[in-house]
């Protein structure tokens, strides 16, 4: 079994950076490629970011040239950058992946972050 263990979360003034990372842990697996969602409240859970594990990324609009996704692969790690923080950017933030374990593709996701941006 594979976990993600996502940390980092918190509150942050409009315009202050935050940097989240999320870790998988397990036995015998190997992730392909990881990436993060949000989820505001009364809306649905939205791509911010993804990377693949030749390190190739792609952004939602809403947070690009404000925040980079990199990895560790030696560390089964995934990490978000945020800067340039507004009230828009709040929500919960869900790490993902797409791990083999053995032979089969799984789709992971973490439990969550909360990040809250006052203005």
């Amino acid at each position: 079994q594979v976990q993600l263990v996502e940390s980092g979360g918190g509150w942050v003034q409009a315009g202050g950076s935050r940097r989240l990372s999320c870790a998988a842990s397990g036995s015998r697996f190997k992730i392909n490629t990881m990436g993060w969602y949000r989820q505001a409240p009364g809306n649905e859970r939205e791509l911010v970011a993804r990377i693949t594990s030749s390190g190739s990324t792609n952004y939602a609009d809403a947070v690009k040239g404000r925040f980079t996704i990199s990895r560790d692969n030696a560390k089964n790690t995934v990490y978000l950058q945020m800067n340039s923080l507004t009230p828009e950017d709040t929500g919960v933030y869900y790490c993902n992946a797409d791990i083999f374990v053995i032979v089969t593709l799984y789709d992971y996701w973490g439990q969550g972050t909360q990040v809250t941006v006052s203005s």
